[in-house]
């Protein structure tokens, strides 16, 4: 089972729009460098805080197209606010098991369902159809850098 990572996406705010970059460094135990969570500024931080699922979220790309397909909407990797997209690879299935992006290892901790603060940005249509389908949370094991086009797999 493999996919490809089709972006990276991080922000140092809770509040702020998130940015694509083509290299992210991620650190086990605490998250992508740079990123709200990792430095505890992230809207769920005080809730996650010392959680590893905190460390990293990502999202398919095929559930961001299916979504804009039933809403008529037009959003794109970065409005779901996850720190990767993938593509060609279900991310549900990932729940406790040890994956790679490139040669960083990780663990899937559970799904990252759609939260009220989601839904106040992109409308409550997330709640009806993205529930089990807006991505995962996963636990960092290994220091490393991921780029953009990488293998997603187990």
């Amino acid at each position: 089972m493999k996919g490809k990572l089709v972006d990276l996406l991080i922000t140092d705010n809770a509040g702020k729009s998130l940015q694509s970059h083509q290299t992210v460094e991620l650190k086990a135990g605490r998250g992508i460098v740079g990123d709200r969570y990792y430095l505890c500024q992230g809207t769920h931080s005080q809730v996650l805080k010392g959680k590893p699922d905190a460390e990293l979220t990502l999202i398919e790309q095929e559930e961001i197209d299916s979504f804009n397909d039933k809403t008529d909407l037009g959003y794109v990797g970065k409005d779901f606010r996850r720190n990767i997209v993938t593509e060609g690879i279900r991310l549900n299935d990932l729940v406790g098991k040890e994956f790679y992006i490139g040669k960083v290892k990780l663990k899937g901790i559970r799904l990252c369902e759609p939260c009220a603060y989601l839904a106040g940005i992109l409308g409550m249509e997330i709640m009806e159809h993205m529930v089990h389908k807006s991505g995962l949370r996963a636990e960092i094991l290994e220091d490393g850098f991921v780029g953009l086009s990488e293998d997603v797999g187990v």
